[in-house]
């Protein structure tokens, strides 16, 4: 099921739970291929949620997903950017979206442009942990992985979007700047 580019580009949003995106990209070790999908607030860039699995099926997304939810509790629908990949075409990736409260959108064939804060993720993620790095096991990557994502990008990776501040601290200021403190 193909839908709507609802985002359209618009990769600037004010509030938290607004939009997310995520995509799905490969880490190679010795067992074999790992598939990292991952979900990003487009509010802050924070890695939101993510799943790792040996193989790139919908369980690896909807896992991920599962993790943004849970994490996040959105009270309010909550846009879902994807690619066009088989993973985000399933009829199990619309009952979620269906029974999360999430509407999705989808950029067209060969166009990346709305895709993007994810693929800057995965560059950064590759160029600072995986690139030059043989990986033995499936579970020495998922380690490295978690370990980038939950103690260095969410809480120390300083962006230039959010004023060079990390996704945490950025929600964090802007907590404190609304709720006045």
């Amino acid at each position: 099921m193909v839908v709507n580019n609802t985002l359209d580009r618009q990769s600037d949003v004010e509030q938290p739970n607004k939009v997310w995106v995520t995509d799905i990209t490969y880490i190679r070790t010795l067992e074999g291929f790992f598939y990292l999908a991952v979900v990003i607030d487009l509010y802050s860039r924070r890695a939101v949620g993510w799943s790792m699995q040996s193989r790139q099926t919908t369980d690896v997304v909807l896992q991920a997903l599962l993790m943004a939810v849970w994490r996040r509790k959105p009270k309010n629908k909550v846009l879902i950017h994807s690619d066009h990949g088989s993973q985000f075409t399933s009829m199990d990736w619309a009952s979620f979206l269906n029974a999360h409260n999430l509407e999705h959108s989808m950029s067209r064939c060969g166009n990346c442009h709305d895709n993007a804060v994810a693929e800057s993720f995965f560059n950064l993620l590759k160029r600072e942990r995986v690139r030059r790095r043989t990986y033995k096991t499936r579970n020495e990557a998922r380690q490295v992985v978690f370990e980038y994502i939950e103690t260095f990008y969410n809480p120390k990776r300083k962006h230039a979007r959010n004023g060079m501040l990390s996704p945490v601290e950025f929600e964090r200021q802007q907590r404190m700047r609304t709720e006045g403190v």
